[in-house]
């Protein structure tokens, strides 16, 4: 089953059906949504970890709009914690990650880096 692609036909047929489901039926359903969902979710979040390592040095913009630099600490499951180089810890889902190059480098206001 694995890498098999499923695609569903007459999603006008399912939508019917889906209507005539009782309650319970369609709470039956929903469970098995979400956890496909969240399968597919992991999954896209394990590949994208995959592209990183414990010590890479990274940038990430912070929900304050402030671009963030540090290093990974740790993969978790869905996020990296990273250590950040005014010593913050964040951790931040893989898909907001940039990798950062030597070169990369902004000095950090204040000349103390």
């Amino acid at each position: 089953m694995a890498g098999e692609r499923f695609e569903l036909v007459d999603r006008a047929a399912a939508a019917e059906t889906i209507r005539r489901m009782n309650e319970e039926d369609l709470r039956f359903l929903n469970r098995l949504i979400v956890e496909r969902l969240k399968l597919i979710g992991q999954a896209r979040s394990t590949a994208m970890l995959a592209h990183f390592s414990v010590g890479d040095r990274v940038s990430f913009q912070s929900s304050f709009g402030e671009r963030k630099t540090g290093v990974i600490v740790r993969l978790n499951k869905k996020t990296a914690s990273i250590t950040t180089d005014d010593g913050q810890h964040w951790n931040v889902h893989p898909g907001f990650l940039t990798p950062v190059g030597p070169g990369d480098i902004q000095p950090r206001e204040g000349g103390n880096g």
